[in-house]
C-alpha cells in the first residue's frame, strides 16, 4: 500500500527536542511515517497508539485525536489505535513542487493533557502528465539563418516532481530541425530547437511541427505543443546581448515604476536591421513575469506590480532583443531578479487545544491550552515574543520552537467571572516591529458555595377573592448565583402539613408557582401566612427560607341585603302618610347591609317613582324617605315606590325593595300596621348572630335606661322640671308609662297580658319625634320594629297638633289593642271589658298630652 514507519534516531542539530507533556522518554526516538498520494479514504498508515505507547482502552475516554493543520487529512481510530487517511491527499496542492513532502502531524490526548508529534512523508506518484500552457507557438524564421541557430521553445510544466517530473522534449519528424533539450529533469530549463540544414523560403515557407514533452513515469506521460515555423526573408544579423544572464535584487515593497536593471544588445546591422526593441518572452502567460515590465527601447526592467516574497522570492524572466528588419531577427537572455523580504506579515497565532471548562477551584499551572505562533518573513521579521496582557490569572509559557502553552497563574471565582477573555499578543522583530492579537476564551465551571437567596426576606401577596381554582396567584424567585445543577432551585412550604393550608394553597417546587387550591372568600378568611424554603441540588445542597402573607382582596360579590321590616321580596310594603302632611314628612327608612367590605359595602338608596310623580325623596345615604312638598288635589291617593340600594362596588350590585304609600284624609285613618317578617329557614349564621347579640345589648341598655329614669322620678321633690332636669317616668294606673324632658314628653303603654307586651311610644306635642313599636315575645327574641311618621317642625300646625294629635293617636291605639288581645285570644273582640280597657288608657294618653301643651 506504499505505508511504512520509520523509527531514526534523533539528530541533536535537527531533529533533537526536550521532553513535550511526557511525550518522549529519555532514549526518544522520532516517529515518521510514509505515505503516497490518493490513497483511499480509511486506508490504515500506521499504528499510532502502539508506536506512542498508549493503552488503547484509554484512547475514547482521553479523547486522543489529530490537531492542528491536518487533521482533515488523517484520523485516529479508537478502536485499534490505527492511524487512518480521513481525506483526499494530494501532494501537489499540500508541497506544491518542493523535492520533498514531509507534514508534521499533531496529536493530541487527554487526561493528563498531552502533545505527540510526529512526521509524515507524502510520496509523489504519477498522476500528472506534462503539459503546455498555450496551445501552439509560431516562429518567424529567417530563410537566411545559418544552420545550428537555436529557437527558444515553451517550457512544459508537470505537477509532479522528481522521477515523474519532465524529463524530456522530441521534435516531430523533419529535415530542417531537431532539439536541443538541456532540461536534465528540471523544468525551469526550457527546450530549444536547433535548425539543422538552410531553409529556403521559395521551396517551403511555412513549416508545422509538433513539440512533445515527456514525464518519467512507467509508462510515461506525455503533453504536445503546435509548432507553425513562418519562413522570413533575409536579415543576416542577430542582436547580441552583452551577458547571457543578468542579476539583480529589488524589494517585495518596491513601488511600482521602480528601475530594477538594465539590459542591452547590439545589432551589427545598419537602418532598420539594426534596430533593437526589447520585450518579455512570457509565451506560457506567467503571472510572475507581469510583476515586471522592459521599455522596449532601452530595456529598462522595472517594477509594474505588487510583490511578495512569501509567495516568489526570486523571478527568472526572458528577454528577447529584436531588430527593426524586413524579417527581423531576434535574440535572448535570462534577468534572475531576487525579490528580498520587508516586514510586511504580522505574525499568526493559532489555538491548537484548549480546556473549554475549567473549574474555579484549580490550582496554579494547571494546564489551559496550547498555542502556536507562525510569522512568514524572514530572519528577523520572522522572530516572535508572546505574551499577555492584562491579565494576572493566566500565563503563557514557552515550550518549544513557536509552541506556547498557557497555563492558570492565580484563583479563578466564577461568581466573579463566569468566563476570561485571555488577550494574547505576538509581536515580531521586525522594523518596524508587527503585532498580532487573539483572544481565548476560557469558561469557569461552578462549585455549590452559594445558597439560594429570595429578594426580600417577607412577601406580600395580594389575591382577589373568587379566583379560579388552580390559578396562579404568585411566583417565587430566589436568586442562586451558581449554575447548572447548583442553581436549580426547588421551593417547599415547610407548613405544608398543615392541613388548612393544603387545602388552600400548593406549592410548585420546580417553578416556585403558588396554586390556589379553592376559591378564596374575603368574608371568610381574610389573610394567612406560611414559609416557603428554596433549596439548590447542589452536594450538599443549600438553602434559605421566605415569609409568604397572602391577603385576601374583597370583591364585589354581595349585592346589598334590606333589613326588617322591608325584607320580603314576594310581597309589597304599604306605608300611610295624612293628606296633610308638610314637605319633609317623614314616610319610611330602608335599612340594608352589604356582606362586602370597604366601598363595596359603602350603599347608596335611590327612589323611582311612576312618570309625573315628584312628592318624595330619599336620603342617599340615610335612606330615609319622606315627602318633597305638600300633597294636592291632583296627586293620586296610592303611591307605588321602588327604592333601589346600589354598592360601590365595580360593577355595582343592588337590590330592590316596593313601598305602596297610601295617602289618608285624616290622621283617624292611620293606623300602626304590624308586619310580621318571615323567618329565614336557612342555618343560624355569623350575621344572625351579631344582629341577635346587638339587640339584645339595645334591649337592655334600653330597661336599665327606663328603670334609672324611674329611679330618678321617684326621689324628685320637685314636680318640675326645668330645661336641663333630668327625665322622668311617670306610671298610670292602667300600666301605661309617662316619659318627659324638659320640653318633651313621651308615653309608654304596656298591654295587660304579661306574656307578650306592647310598648308604645308617644311624642306629646307634634311631629318631630319619632314614635316606635316594639313587640317582645316570650323567647325575648326580636322579631318586628315599625316606625312610625315623622315630619318636621311647622310653626303654623302647632296649636292643631296639640289637641287633634292626641285623640287621633287615642283612637289609633285603642283600635291596636282590640285587635292585639282578639288575636291571643281567638276570638271576636268583646266590646265590654276590652274596649273599657283601651278607653282608660287612651284618656290618660290624653291626659298626658294636655299636660305636656301646658308645659310646652
Amino acid at each position: 500500500m506504499g505505508v511504512k514507519m520509520v523509527k531514526q534516531p534523533l539528530v541533536m542539530s535537527i531533529y533533537y527536542c526536550l521532553p513535550l507533556f511526557h511525550l518522549w522518554s529519555a532514549a526518544a526516538t522520532r516517529i515518521v511515517y510514509s505515505v503516497t498520494e490518493e490513497l483511499s479514504l480509511g486506508t490504515t498508515v500506521g499504528n499510532l497508539a502502539k508506536d506512542l505507547h498508549l493503552n488503547v482502552q484509554e484512547l475514547e475516554d482521553r479523547g486522543f485525536q489529530i490537531s492542528g493543520a491536518y487533521k482533515e487529512y488523517f484520523e485516529v481510530d479508537l478502536k485499534t489505535g490505527a492511524l487512518l487517511v480521513k481525506g483526499r491527499i494530494d501532494r501537489e496542492e499540500l508541497c506544491s513542487r518542493k523535492v520533498k513532502c514531509s507534514l508534521e502531524v499533531e496529536a493530541i490526548v487527554n487526561s493528563p493533557l498531552n502533545l505527540y508529534r510526529f512526521e509524515i512523508k507524502i510520496l509523489d506518484v504519477n498522476d500528472n502528465a506534462p503539459f503546455f500552457r498555450i496551445p501552439g507557438i509560431a516562429l518567424n524564421v529567417s530563410e537566411s539563418a545559418v544552420p545550428g541557430e537555436k529557437f527558444a521553445l515553451p517550457k512544459a510544466f508537470d505537477a509532479d516532481v522528481g522521477a515523474f517530473s519532465v524529463k524530456g522534449y522530441k521534435l516531430s519528424a523533419n529535415e530542417y530541425f531537431s532539439m536541443d533539450a538541456q532540461n536534465n529533469g528540471d523544468p525551469t530549463e526550457s527546450a530549444e530547437m536547433e535548425l539543422r540544414k538552410a531553409l529556403d523560403r521559395e521551396k517551403q515557407a511555412v513549416i508545422k511541427l509538433t513539440l512533445t514533452a515527456t514525464d518519467g513515469g512507467k509508462p510515461p506521460k506525455s503533453g504536445t505543443l503546435l509548432i507553425t515555423v513562418n519562413v522570413q526573408d533575409v536579415n543576416d544579423n542577430i542582436p547580441v546581448f552583452d551577458k547571457a544572464l543578468y542579476k539583480a535584487t529589488v524589494l517585495e515593497n518596491a513601488a511600482p515604476g521602480t528601475s530594477v536593471i538594465s539590459v542591452h544588445a547590439r545589432d551589427l546591422d545598419e537602418g532598420p536591421n539594426g534596430e533593437i526593441q526589447y520585450s518579455f518572452i512570457n509565451q506560457d502567460n506567467d503571472n510572475t513575469v507581469d510583476k515586471f515590465s522592459i521599455n522596449v527601447l532601452t530595456g529598462e526592467i522595472s517594477v509594474n506590480g505588487e510583490l511578495d516574497h512569501e509567495k516568489n522570492n526570486a523571478v527568472e524572466i526572458r528577454v528577447q532583443a529584436k531588430d527593426s528588419g524586413v524579417s527581423p531577427r531576434t535574440s535572448h537572455c535570462k534577468v534572475l531578479i531576487e525579490i528580498k523580504d520587508v516586514n510586511d506579515n504580522p505574525p499568526e497565532i493559532s489555538v491548537t487545544s484548549v480546556v473549554n471548562t475549567m473549574k474555579e477551584d484549580a490550582p496554579p499551572d494547571t494546564m489551559v491550552g496550547l498555542i502556536t505562533v507562525k510569522d512568514y518573513d524572514a530572519e528577523e521579521n520572522g522572530d516572535v515574543d508572546v505574551n499577555i496582557l492584562d491579565s494576572v490569572t493566566f500565563k503563557i509559557k514557552n515550550t518549544y520552537k513557536n509552541h506556547y502553552s498557557l497555563l492558570v497563574n492565580g484563583p479563578l471565582d466564577r461568581e466573579v467571572a463566569s468566563e476570561y477573555k485571555i488577550r494574547i499578543t505576538a509581536a515580531d522583530k521586525g522594523q518596524p516591529p508587527l503585532s498580532t492579537t487573539a483572544i481565548v476564551t476560557v469558561h469557569v465551571s461552578d462549585v455549590n458555595d452559594n445558597a439560594p437567596r429570595f429578594k426580600e426576606p417577607e412577601i406580600n401577596i395580594f389575591v382577589k377573592e373568587n379566583g379560579p381554582t388552580g390559578d396562579v396567584i404568585f411566583t417565587l424567585t430566589a436568586d442562586d448565583p451558581d449554575i447548572g445543577e447548583n442553581a436549580k432551585v426547588k421551593f417547599l412550604a415547610n407548613d405544608q402539613k398543615d392541613k388548612l393550608l393544603s387545602s388552600v394553597i400548593t406549592v410548585n417546587s420546580d417553578t416556585g408557582d403558588i396554586v390556589a387550591l379553592q376559591s378564596f372568600d374575603y368574608e371568610k378568611l381574610k389573610t394567612f401566612q406560611f414559609k416557603v424554603q428554596a433549596t439548590d441540588s447542589g452536594v450538599p445542597p443549600l438553602s434559605s427560607n421566605v415569609t409568604v402573607n397572602v391577603f385576601v382582596l374583597d370583591e364585589n360579590d354581595n349585592s346589598p341585603s334590606i333589613l326588617a321590616p322591608y325584607s320580603e321580596h314576594s310581597s309589597v310594603n304599604s306605608e300611610n302618610i295624612p293628606y296633610s302632611a308638610e314637605a319633609g314628612y317623614f314616610v319610611a327608612k330602608i335599612r340594608a347591609v352589604d356582606a362586602d367590605s370597604g366601598y363595596n359595602a359603602l350603599l347608596s338608596y335611590h327612589l323611582s317613582e311612576p312618570k309625573g310623580n315628584n312628592l318624595f325623596r330619599i336620603g342617599t345615604s340615610s335612606g330615609e324617605i319622606r315627602t318633597k312638598r305638600r300633597m294636592s288635589d291632583n296627586d293620586l291617593k296610592s303611591h307605588p315606590l321602588l327604592v333601589l340600594v346600589s354598592d360601590n362596588g365595580e360593577p355595582s350590585l343592588s337590590a330592590t325593595v316596593s313601598i305602596e304609600v297610601v295617602v289618608l284624609e285624616s290622621t283617624a285613618d292611620m293606623q300602626t300596621p304590624f308586619r310580621h317578617v318571615p323567618l329565614k329557614e336557612d342555618s343560624f349564621s355569623d350575621l344572625n348572630l351579631y344582629l341577635l347579640i346587638a339587640i339584645v345589648s339595645v334591649s337592655v341598655i334600653f330597661l336599665l335606661s327606663l328603670i334609672s329614669l324611674m329611679a330618678v322620678r321617684c326621689h324628685r321633690t320637685d314636680g318640675r322640671f326645668s330645661r336641663y332636669s333630668a327625665p322622668m317616668i311617670t306610671t298610670h294606673p292602667d300600666g301605661s308609662w309617662s316619659y318627659s324632658k324638659a320640653t318633651q314628653q313621651y308615653d309608654v303603654c304596656f298591654s295587660s297580658d304579661t306574656l307578650k307586651s306592647d310598648v308604645v311610644v308617644f311624642p306629646t306635642p307634634f311631629p318631630p319625634v319619632d314614635a316606635e313599636l316594639i313587640s317582645i315575645n316570650g323567647a325575648d327574641t326580636f322579631t318586628r320594629t315599625q316606625t312610625l311618621p315623622n315630619s318636621e317642625k311647622l310653626e303654623g300646625n302647632k296649636e292643631r297638633y296639640r289637641g287633634k294629635d292626641a285623640d287621633q293617636k287615642c283612637k289609633r291605639f285603642q283600635k291596636t289593642c282590640l285587635l292585639k288581645q282578639a288575636k291571643k285570644k281567638k276570638k271576636e273582640v268583646s266590646k265590654p271589658n276590652e274596649s273599657r280597657q283601651c278607653e282608660i288608657k287612651c284618656s290618660n294618653l290624653g291626659k298626658a298630652f294636655q299636660r305636656k301643651s301646658v308645659k310646652t
